[in-house]
């Protein structure tokens, strides 16, 4: 029998039913392939996040009657690939754990597998819009019902029902987002302009994780926008953050490009952390560098060092900082830091 090294061959060895999901700058399933290329060494990580692969796995061992869920975070190195050290002592931990017999694992072991997550380096705590997300994607991947709290998300959103939004849960907001169907979201575009600010960044932290079509996009941009007229910076990220699944958001983040006055630091740091597909991009990208080089409360070189991570982005940041004249803020950025 061949011996277990990593993560990958435990849970294919070991016979697991198991589903990965990213939740490293959006909840969204992973394929096991890419967990193996990264323990291979054959490939970077897709969508690092803070030098970490961060994952959410939902597994069952054996006879276990309801999946257990980890959160582990992988160190990266600046290459985005593993650092190897901390995910070794975890899989040593676990084998000594279950014992080296994995294939025979079964619903005894349920309660050793969980509490390997105590005390552990790599595991963490998403935040609650992450983790409402996995539950909400989990549960509907697993052909499982949503949470008995999305039924008042959409009576309040229909207006069949005038709720106390107060009483609308996270839970339930982000069931929608992954269930919403086409009349669910019809029905949605009608509401946004009047949704109670406390709702409207609610579902917006929910709505970054889901694929939008053009006729929602256009809605959160137009509220967006509305928000940005009002001088609510927090509404206009929340809606920034929640279109950037979406095409059609790069014509948006062109016009907030274009104007020196919107480009503050919470802003350029929702289109870096949600929309960087968008800046995959030969006049996007740097005129977004730009941008996050002339704003002066933005922390330049941690963002751009987070872009160049992700491996799709990686060297079109560094030529763009490369070839910045001195004499442009890219350029005088680079040079404060080399005094």
């Amino acid at each position: 029998m061949q011996p277990i090294h990593t993560l990958h061959d435990f849970f294919v060895r070991s016979g697991a039913e198991v589903r990965l999901y990213h939740l490293g700058r959006r909840v969204e399933p992973c394929e096991m392939a890419t967990l193996a290329a990264l323990e291979d060494d054959a490939a970077p990580w897709p969508a690092p996040w803070q030098g970490q692969a961060r994952l959410g796995l939902v597994f069952r061992l054996g006879d276990m009657q309801d999946p257990l869920i980890w959160f582990l975070a992988l160190p990266l190195d600046e290459q985005g690939r593993l650092d190897p050290a901390s995910r070794d002592a975890f899989v040593q931990r676990l084998l000594e754990t279950l014992g080296r017999s994995v294939e025979s694992v079964g619903r005894e072991d349920g309660q050793a597998v969980d509490n390997l997550m105590k005390d552990n380096p790599l595991a963490f705590t998403p935040s609650l819009p992450f983790q409402a997300m996995l539950h909400a994607r989990a549960s509907c991947d697993l052909g499982r019902p949503a949470s008995q709290h999305l039924e008042p998300v959409e009576a309040y959103l229909s207006g069949q029902q005038a709720l106390d939004w107060q009483a609308l849960g996270l839970q339930g907001l982000a069931d929608f987002a992954v269930r919403m169907g086409d009349e669910e979201r019809r029905q949605l575009v009608a509401r946004l302009p009047d949704l109670p600010h406390a709702v409207l960044i609610s579902l917006c932290y929910c709505l970054e994780h889901v694929a939008i079509d053009g006729e929602l996009a256009a809605a959160l941009r137009t509220r967006g926008e509305a928000a940005a007229e009002a001088g609510d910076v927090e509404a206009l990220c929340a809606c920034v953050r929640a279109v950037s699944g979406s095409e059609a958001a790069g014509a948006w983040f062109d016009s907030l490009l274009a104007d020196a006055h919107a480009c503050g630091p919470d802003l350029l740091a929702a289109i870096a952390a949600r929309g960087w597909p968008l800046l995959e991009d030969g006049q996007r990208l740097p005129r977004y560098l730009e941008r996050l080089a002339s704003c002066e409360q933005a922390d330049f070189m941690t963002v751009a060092r987070d872009l160049a991570l992700i491996p799709r982005l990686r060297l079109p940041v560094l030529m763009t900082l490369r070839e910045a004249p001195a004499d442009s803020p890219i350029g005088r950025r680079l040079a404060a830091l080399t005094r």
